[in-house]
């Protein structure tokens, strides 16, 4: 029934149809993640380590109150182009959005739920929301992890970004039967770093094992998606220290300010950037590549299982 709200891309519906693989993109990373014309830059380039690694890209969107499951080159670039005055839309929003007839740039959340819809199983972000710091007092959880527990899509990300609880996010994630992969790695990686101080659930080390756990969790009809933690490569992560050194920073400054909800992680991510010279974008951006990379090889191997 949904599907009358759903606009697949005709390259995305020929690959679906044919069982080829497909990996779906979200796109507040591209409205709200970065400035124009380096967010299409980055959108454009992570679709073609996409199609380079043997799969389909579909980066989703609402544009003109329509589910996109699929993006043009054009439409891509008016989500840049327009920005943060795209809405950031989460689960929450997509009624209001569909029914108004406006656009939406996808959250990890969102971005899941269209993807299920047009029957896409695996999706490339940068970092997942979760629990954040003091979400004991305000209840500041990301959607994303409710996403997580109950859609049936496997999200490759570098991990959860450490403006968050890790602790905490880990915790949601286990009580809702989220597995949580380190893919070459028994730590949890935190965005910019690869090292957190929190372990994984497992350990899986090729895109064939990430393929085959997530078609038998599937097979057993059990609920929910899969998360993939892919640390950043060595070469782009970012020192440790100085990065928690700029979160703590950023998120005192938020406290001060008065800043909530999914007004939050953007005032964040901003202010990291400012603290660490620009050096937290340009790892943002490889941990993004990374993460499409190991997305397409895996959905390859999914297509074979399916």
């Amino acid at each position: 029934m949904l599907n009358k709200y759903l606009d697949i891309a005709p390259e995305v519906k020929e690959a679906l149809e044919a069982g080829r693989p497909v990996v779906a993109l979200e796109s507040t990373i591209i409205s709200h993640g970065m400035p124009y014309p380096q967010n299409v830059e980055t959108a454009l380039s992570v679709e073609k380590i996409i199609r380079d690694n043997g799969a389909v890209p579909a980066t989703i969107a609402v544009i003109g109150g329509r589910l996109k499951a699929g993006l043009s080159p054009e439409e891509i670039d008016y989500l840049g182009k327009t920005g943060t005055k795209v809405a950031k839309a989460s689960r929450r929003d997509l009624p209001v959005l569909v029914a108004q007839g406006r656009d939406g740039a996808t959250t990890v959340a969102t971005t899941m739920i269209i993807a299920n819809l047009a029957g896409i199983k695996v999706f490339a972000t940068g970092g997942i929301g979760g629990v954040h710091r003091g979400a004991e007092t305000t209840m500041d959880i990301s959607a994303d992890l409710q996403e997580l527990a109950h859609t049936p899509v496997m999200v490759v990300c570098a991990g959860a970004k450490s403006i968050l609880d890790l602790g905490l996010t880990l915790e949601y994630l286990e009580t809702n039967g989220v597995p949580v992969i380190g893919y070459q790695t028994e730590e949890l990686p935190a965005f910019y770093t690869r090292k957190s101080g929190f372990g994984v659930d497992y350990r899986l080390d090729t895109p064939q094992e990430l393929a085959k756990t997530f078609f038998v969790k599937q097979d057993m009809g059990l609920v929910g998606g899969m998360l993939v933690a892919n640390p950043i490569p060595e070469e782009y992560s970012m020192d440790h220290e100085v990065i928690n050194k700029a979160i703590d920073e950023a998120v005192e400054e938020s406290k001060r300010l008065g800043i909530h909800g999914k007004d939050t992680t953007p005032f964040l991510l901003a202010k990291i950037k400012d603290l660490t010279g620009g050096d937290s974008l340009a790892s943002n951006i490889q941990l993004v590549y990374n993460n499409a990379r190991l997305a397409a090889k895996t959905a390859v191997e999914l297509s074979k299982l399916n």
